[in-house]
């Protein structure tokens, strides 16, 4: 879809994250995660809200750990189970759309825990279009920690390169960025943390973003809303579906692209199933 059709809008998720709330609970974040009863009723929750949106979303994308258990670890496959299982009621006219996170490929990750992903969710990176919009899905772990394979980083960063070479010969309309961990909190220049990228690193991607014309990257990774911007390169930041780490409710943001920008909002799972987009947001989409 290389042409602009009219506005649209799709649903971003992130962090379902099977099985963190009773780690969290319980303070056990390497291996308490034994129980995720809570995050099946929130996913459950956020599909049926999806399913209700009228008009229907383009897509619905989750931005990353979509289980808490790490590689290797016991519970991992069961959860990831259980997540499938929930996300097969999804509308089959809303395309699911699958993000990478530290969670679901490691903070170190290895060929072989990409080569896993890929086999149970689609590719780490890769690119699509939407009704003159082109967005990009990027590998956020390999900008974290790709010690443990270099020539992934560096295929994905060839990449990259080819795509926002493409999307400037295109003239989209907008490109929209997805990855799991922010490349900022609230400030381009904060101090390096555990949510972030590192700064070196960071400031290379905002500036080639930048350059590029990127108008906005979504992600997760925080559990808490957040965002900021750099250069006119908006960050946004949601929080999960799953366990809070701050004041937000369980959550959905609903975005809406225009000819001429991209607008938000954060609903709580109850709101969004409940009430749907508010007119606002339906007004824009009505205009053609």
């Amino acid at each position: 879809e290389y042409q602009w059709k009219g506005p649209f809008y799709f649903i971003q998720g992130a962090d379902p994250q099977f099985g963190l709330m009773k780690a969290w609970t319980h303070g056990d974040t390497n291996n308490g995660d034994d129980e995720w009863g809570e995050e099946i009723k929130l996913a459950e929750q956020a599909v049926q809200a999806v399913n209700k949106l009228n008009p229907k979303p383009k897509f619905f994308v989750l931005c990353g750990d979509l289980v808490h258990g790490m590689p290797g670890t016991r519970w991992k496959k069961n959860q990831e189970q259980d997540l499938k299982n929930v996300l097969k009621n999804t509308d089959q006219d809303i395309p699911l759309v699958f993000v990478s996170g530290n969670h679901d490929i490691g903070n170190t990750p290895s060929k072989e825990t990409i080569d896993d992903y890929c086999q149970n969710w689609g590719d780490d990176y890769f690119s699509f279009w939407v009704g003159g919009v082109f967005f990009l899905v990027l590998n956020s772990q390999l900008y974290f920690d790709s010690s443990k394979c270099p020539e992934l980083r560096q295929a994905q960063d060839a990449w990259l390169d080819e795509q926002l070479a493409v999307a400037a010969k295109q003239k989209c309309k907008h490109i929209i960025v997805f990855q799991h961990i922010p490349l900022f909190l609230s400030q381009p220049d904060e101090d390096d943390d555990y949510f972030n990228l590192e700064k070196s690193i960071r400031q290379e991607i905002m500036e080639k973003f930048h350059k590029a014309g990127i108008r906005a990257v979504f992600s997760g990774h925080y559990h808490r809303n957040a965002g900021g911007s750099y250069k006119g390169l908006e960050m946004v930041v949601s929080s999960a579906i799953g366990c809070q780490l701050g004041q937000d409710t369980h959550g959905l943001r609903v975005v809406v692209v225009t000819e001429e920008k991209v607008v938000h909002r954060y609903y709580s799972l109850t709101d969004l199933g409940s009430h749907g987009l508010e007119k606002e947001l339906l007004d824009m989409l009505a205009k053609q």
